[in-house]
């Protein structure tokens, strides 16, 4: 990424912007390039160069990430979260989401709301707990001991 044109880079990122906010659209490659200012064989390269994946993998993940959260925290039939993220086919749907992460619609939706009904009977205070930050001082107060190279209070140095 660091050798491409920053204008060129501008441009792909204002495509890239393009399709997270409407990926339940179609985007194929020609109107991508038009987004961009760019010819098809230049965009669909200089993507790929810039963020590791080609245009339209890029759109597939973002549209079963989507799909991932509809799925976790709605009750929206199955059906309607597919045509709703962008797939013209509920098998296309089915089969991607299976090969992107490992379990079908259906149940990963049955695992998420497992997992939820487990965590309802764990106790807030619990919870909150667990998914604390592990900061034992400020954060004022390590960057203090960062730049005095004074060893912070859960570091321990070995006496031989």
């Amino acid at each position: 990424m660091a050798g491409q044109d920053p204008l060129l880079l501008r441009r792909l990122l204002r495509a890239k912007d393009h399709m997270d906010a409407a990926s339940h659209e179609a985007w194929p490659v020609s109107r991508l390039a038009r987004v961009s200012g760019a010819s098809q064989a230049h965009f669909a390269r200089s993507f790929k160069e810039a963020f590791g994946v080609p245009p339209h993998r890029y759109l597939l993940t973002r549209r079963i990430e989507r799909a991932t959260a509809l799925l976790r925290d709605t009750e929206i039939a199955i059906t309607d979260i597919a045509f709703d993220t962008g797939w013209n086919s509920l098998g296309t749907f089915g089969r991607v989401f299976r090969d992107v992460t490992g379990e079908s619609p259906g149940a990963f939706r049955a695992r998420q709301k497992a997992a939820a009904h487990d965590l309802a009977r764990v106790p807030g205070c619990f919870l909150s707990a667990a998914h604390r930050p592990g900061l034992t001082s400020a954060v004022s107060e390590k960057r203090r001991q960062d730049s005095d190279g004074i060893d912070g209070p859960d570091e321990q140095t070995e006496v031989p």
